[in-house]
């Protein structure tokens, strides 16, 4: 991409329920930005109360791009991602703005940031019926553990929970003959960019979960899942996969009590949480930032730094370096 359509970049990422939407949008309307959605479930239409998506009165205040791409039957991989996110990016270098890359699914982030060069592997549409049968008979650990034994530096890295990037992998190694863990290289130079990942005390973020899912309920979730199901589609469609979702369906099922079904709601995204820490403080290039009454003004002191250096090389390099 010409350096002339990349425009000023600052990430926002950390865990599940953290606050990440509500400081990128205080972000955007101070610096005139606009919000790149790196959320896997904000690609999904109906897809709304359950994901937490921003509402269509906060997407009238700043211009958010990558949600409601596909509807919920439709393949989505991290490799389209990366394409409408390039296009999201060249759209809001035109306008001049500062474009927020705002998530916690972290391979999106580094897709993009790092510029990935992603596994041209077709899906293998038998191939995933067959696993995505296992994971219902068996549950996510029985592909979890099918990919342990094909590539185990991959499972190492991965959500165990998440069916649709295992069977992805799985894939991936059968068709090409090499480790997953080895494909998705970066391509230089990465983007330079303000990487900010917001953290709180684990039980704060816990209660912040917790009450979290409950509001959801409350406004409607188990009746939007109702909904989906009324569509016809397939509950181990990878879209009805995420955390929430799957154990709604039980409970509409009359497979759980409704009370177990939040309950495992909760504990399950406690794990998630937990997950996203450890594969965030894998880079050095975050800077942490505690949630608190003072991080919106210090989050806006740290870009309004990043920006004054954007005319500058000495900044940029200053900016970019691991560990600022």
């Amino acid at each position: 991409m010409s350096p002339a359509l990349d425009p000023p970049l600052v990430v926002v990422t950390g865990p599940t329920a953290v606050g990440k939407s509500a400081l990128a949008v205080a972000l955007a309307e101070r610096f005139d930005a606009e919000i790149i959605s790196a959320d896997s479930r904000l690609v999904y239409r109906g897809l709304d109360v359950g994901t937490a998506k921003p509402s269509l009165a906060e997407r009238s205040r700043v211009p958010h791009h990558l949600i409601d791409l596909v509807e919920p039957d439709q393949p989505f991989s991290v490799a389209d991602f990366q394409a409408a996110a390039e296009a999201a990016l060249d759209d809001v270098a035109r306008r001049d703005h500062l474009a927020l890359l705002v998530g916690g699914s972290p391979h999106y982030v580094q897709a993009v940031v790092d510029r990935l060069v992603l596994p041209a592997v077709a899906p293998q549409p038998a191939r995933r019926q067959e696993l995505e049968a296992l994971a219902t008979r068996e549950g996510a650990g029985a592909v979890f553990a099918r990919l342990q034994r094909l590539d185990p530096a991959a499972a190492a890295r991965a959500d165990p929970w998440n069916v649709r990037r295992l069977i992805r992998a799985i894939e991936v190694v059968e068709s090409t003959g090499e480790p997953f863990s080895r494909l998705g290289r970066r391509r230089e130079p990465a983007r330079p960019a303000l990487h900010l990942a917001l953290t709180a005390p684990r039980p704060q973020l816990y209660a912040w979960i917790d009450a979290r899912v409950d509001a959801m309920l409350a406004a409607g979730w188990r009746a939007e899942v109702e909904g989906l199901l009324a569509r016809g589609l397939d509950p181990a469609l990878p879209s009805l996969s995420a955390t929430g979702y799957r154990e709604l369906v039980q409970a509409i099922h009359g497979e759980l009590p409704l009370a177990t079904a939040v309950e495992r709601i909760k504990f399950r995204t406690h794990a998630f949480a937990r997950r996203q820490y450890t594969w965030l403080r894998r880079d050095p290039r975050l800077e942490w930032h505690l949630v608190g009454p003072e991080l919106q003004q210090s989050a806006i002191d740290r870009v309004a730094r990043y920006l004054a250096r954007q005319g500058t090389d000495d900044g940029l390099r200053e900016d970019a370096r691991p560990g600022q």
